[in-house]
């Protein structure tokens, strides 16, 4: 694994490789360092599948004073983002692993997360409740976010949500054959989106079961994404199109995702899996 020339150096570091729904990740503790804080160059060199360790996100897990840790977020692309619904699945299992109390707060850059068992490798994560104004998401213009003015690739009126990161929702009649790999790209870095979007292609196939591919940001399609599945349900049900409550079927496996309309919190109950653990070579 090859680092950029005189990085900041610290001692071994215990990782844990682990997916949620194939979304996987390089889970590092660095809360005995005091933090983690790796460059661009350094977190694409983890992510690398071929000369790293491989995995669609690094994540470092941190002391926290408002949590019981803080997550911190590079996409494969080495860019820092503040939320990744998976990792804080994976992340609260470990936490919860260590024993003691029956629930975890994570604190992220997008705020505080609940995590709560929901089976002995299930997790039930409150994402909190999502943002829908235009400058929240943020878009570039004033626009209406259930159904955005906004044509691509033939696709009219996507839903645009925030779940602490971007995401744009175009809904289409059969997602196998929706142009991801295409139009992802395009549409993530489309000026209307100045912090660039995740773009999700979502397939409602009843009430309560969308099917949904997802191109993440700095990172490109992956098997799932947590908050891509809860921003679907969001506009979705914006749009008439589903229930507050449904099964969202990604590539890699199934979320359970409600939109609670009491409170207006999201609610995303998965799976998480350890692949293995390692020590992190040197930085």
């Amino acid at each position: 694994m090859r680092f950029a020339a005189n990085p900041p150096r610290f001692g071994r570091m215990r990782y844990f490789k682990m997916n949620g729904c194939g979304n996987d990740f390089v889970i590092i503790d660095a809360r005995s360092r005091g933090g983690l804080p790796l460059s661009p160059v350094q977190a694409r060199a983890i992510a690398d599948r071929e000369a790293g360790l491989g995995c669609d996100q690094v994540i470092a897990v941190e002391r926290s004073i408002r949590g019981d840790a803080f997550m911190r977020i590079w996409n494969a692309d080495g860019g820092e983002v503040d939320a990744c619904g998976n990792a804080a699945r994976c992340v609260a299992w470990l936490l919860l692993e260590e024993g003691g109390a029956a629930s975890r707060r994570i604190e992220t850059g997008a705020g505080l997360l609940y995590a709560q068992r929901a089976g002995e490798r299930a997790i039930c994560v409150d994402m909190g409740s999502p943002l829908l104004r235009w400058e929240e998401i943020p878009l570039a213009r004033a626009m209406d976010t259930a159904q955005l003015d906004f044509l691509a690739g033939g696709l009219p009126g996507p839903g645009a949500v925030s779940m602490g990161n971007p995401h744009v929702v175009f809904f289409v009649p059969d997602a196998a054959t929706a142009p991801v790999a295409s139009l992802g790209p395009v549409v993530e870095r489309d000026p209307l989106f100045p912090e660039r979007a995740n773009v999700g292609f979502a397939q409602v196939l009843a009430q309560d079961r969308i099917r949904l591919r997802v191109w993440e940001r700095g990172a490109g399609e992956t098997q799932a994404c947590g908050t891509g599945a809860c921003a679907a349900i969001v506009a979705a049900h914006r749009q008439g199109r589903c229930g507050r409550r449904a099964e969202v079927i990604l590539n890699g496996g199934s979320l359970e995702i409600e939109w609670r309309a009491g409170d207006d919190r999201v609610l995303m109950t998965g799976p998480v899996e350890l692949e293995h653990t390692g020590e992190l070579p040197a930085l």
